[in-house]
Parts: structure tokens; C-alpha cells; sequence
């Protein structure tokens, strides 16, 4: 897997707005530092007139309620074949903005081998994929503050060089709010937003989840060959015969490769026949369309996408000797 390269951030915060997206469920109830306001008031008959009289006004400013939810984006082990990418969300489920430390631990109980984290990074353009141009932290690094109801996806790089080949590994990603975590209702005293104090929610403030890599080391090899079909029902290549070359790719190792591309020229002093481009032996036009080929005087190329190991996909095509 080639990994792009990205800009660092000791300090996650504006630049990760763009990636903060609207959760559907609600936060905690009121924002922190809401003033709730209350005045009693009463009425009477006196000396023949009707009173009034209120009460002292009572406000009440909503703490800072401190809770967090990690989940895995992957639905199964992600393959890995030197490198491999899990993807995460971090969801502020509090009531009030709060930034967030983040810790993915690859050295999880059961594991046959512990990939090293290489880094985490913060979908900054909100697509939900891996890319240049997001922002990487260290492992332990800080992002926020997120908004409550908000949250963001988060990518942990990890580099399976030295790993066994076909064995699958777990990885912890570990949220915890950087004002305090604690069991439930412990209180951070005036550090709430909006001047109250903060308490540690049902998540304790904190909250992990884990992704899991397959390691695969796929590789390819390609075989080609040339069967000659002359005009005269031999198998010389003189003027007018018909080359038919067979390109076998050959997926070997464990796991899969993914975007397959085979190209190839069309040689010198010969003529691509037009619709002989064939994969698996099913035609494919020669025009840029839907189907997997393109074909044009010079040369092919059949996207063949996803293979497995053991499969051996197989492209045609035929050239005419000038």
C-alpha cells in the first residue's frame, strides 16, 4: 500500500473543522453553560387592593457533562501488505466542546504480532478516505475541540514490514477528554465551559475501540506468450498472419492486490486488430466505456480491479504482421 505523504499537527484544532460532522443523536441534553432562571412570584388582598410580590431570581449554569464514543469503520479485517490503514470515529457525545487525546495501542492481548503505529491521521476534508492532504498527529496527540453532537474520522497508519505472513492483528483506539476522566460523576471543579464545573459522563470520559489487520504479501508475476496463426493455415509469421499474444497475471503469496492494471504495446511493423481484446475470454470493446478495456493502434489496457491469490487473470489480443 502506498502511503501519501501528509502535514503534521502536534495540536489538532481549526484545521479539523472541515471533518466535524453533524451526529444525528443528541448530546447530553443542554449545552454547558446554559443559565437556567427561575422567579416565584405570589399574590395577595391587603387593606381592600390585590399585591404582587416575587422572589429573588435563582440561576442555575448547566455543567460541562464529559463523554466520548470510539467506534470502528471496518467491518472486517483490513488487509495489509506492509502497511495497513484502520479507520475510526471519535464522537463527542457531551454537552459542551472538549478536545480529546488520542491513543491506538497495537499491543492488544491474543495478538500473534504487534504492528507499529506509524501515525494518526485526521480526515480534515470530511470525504471519510484516506488522502494527502489530511492532517497527522503523533500517537498520543491532541484534537479539538469538537462541538458536542460532532463528530470526526480518524485513520491509524500502521507499518506491518516484519509481520508473519496471513496473520491478523488487533489495534486499540483509546478518546479520552483531555479536561479529566474518572468514574462516572466525578467532578473537575470550574472547568466546564461556560464557567461551570465538568463531570465525567457514563463513558467515564473516556472510550476505545478496536480495528484489526490482515497482513498479505500478494504479488504478481506476468507470463506472456504468442501463438501464430499465417495465411495459409500454418503458424509462420510472414506478412498477413495473425499474432494472438496471451498475457497470464499470476497472483501469488496470501490475500489479494487490488487495481490491477495490465497494459501492453501494440509492436512495431504489426497492426492491433480492432475487437480482439479479450479478458478471461469475454470480449471487450475497444472505445473507453463501461466494460474494463481500451484498445487504440499503439496499445491496451484492461483494468482488471481486485484479484485474489491463486486466480490468474488472463488478457488477449490479437496484432497483424504488416
Amino acid at each position: 500500500m502506498h502511503l501519501e505523504p501528509f502535514r503534521s499537527y502536534a495540536l489538532v484544532s481549526l484545521v479539523i473543522l472541515a471533518a466535524i460532522n453533524p451526529q444525528l443523536a443528541r448530546a447530553k441534553g443542554l449545552r454547558a453553560g446554559t443559565l437556567i432562571s427561575n422567579t416565584a412570584s405570589a399574590s395577595y388582598d391587603s387593606g381592600g387592593a390585590r399585591q404582587t410580590v416575587n422572589s429573588n431570581e435563582v440561576q442555575i449554569r448547566v455543567d460541562e457533562l464529559l463523554d466520548v464514543a470510539v467506534a470502528s469503520q471496518d467491518s472486517a479485517p483490513v488487509p495489509a501488505s506492509g502497511n495497513g490503514v484502520l479507520t475510526f470515529r471519535v464522537t463527542n457525545s457531551g454537552n459542551g466542546p472538549e478536545a480529546f487525546v488520542l491513543t491506538a495501542d497495537s499491543a492488544v492481548a491474543g495478538n500473534p504480532f504487534d504492528p507499529t503505529v506509524t501515525m494518526l491521521v485526521v480526515d480534515t476534508n470530511g470525504d471519510g478516505n484516506y488522502g494527502e492532504g489530511d492532517a497527522a498527529i503523533s500517537n498520543g496527540g491532541v484534537i479539538g475541540p469538537l462541538d458536542p453532537d460532532t463528530f470526526l474520522t480518524l485513520f491509524v497508519v500502521l507499518d506491518t514490514t516484519s509481520a508473519p505472513d496471513g496473520q491478523s492483528a488487533r489495534v486499540e483506539l483509546t478518546a479520552r477528554a483531555q479536561t479529566g476522566t474518572g468514574t462516572p460523576g466525578t467532578v473537575f471543579a470550574g472547568q466546564g465551559d461556560g464557567g461551570g464545573d465538568a463531570v465525567a459522563g457514563g463513558s467515564r470520559a473516556d472510550d476505545s475501540a478496536t480495528g484489526a489487520v490482515i497482513t498479505s504479501v500478494a504479488s504478481v508475476t506476468l507470463q506472456k506468450s504468442a501463438t501464430i496463426a499465417d495465411p495459409f493455415g500454418g503458424s509462420e509469421p510472414v506478412p498477413g498472419a495473425v499474432v494472438t499474444f496471451e498475457i497470464v497475471a499470476q497472483i501469488s503469496g496470501s490475500g489479494s492486490v487490488a487495481e490491477l492494471v495490465i497494459t501492453d504495446t501494440v509492436p512495431a511493423a504489426t497492426t492491433y486488430r480492432s475487437g480482439s481484446l479479450r479478458l478471461q475470454g469475454t470480449g471487450l470493446t475497444d472505445a473507453a466505456d463501461g466494460d474494463a478495456g481500451q484498445a487504440s493502434p499503439s496499445g491496451i489496457a484492461v483494468q482488471v480491479g481486485g484479484a485474489q491469490v491463486g486466480s490468474n487473470p488472463t488478457v488477449l489480443f490479437d496484432v497483424i504482421i504488416d
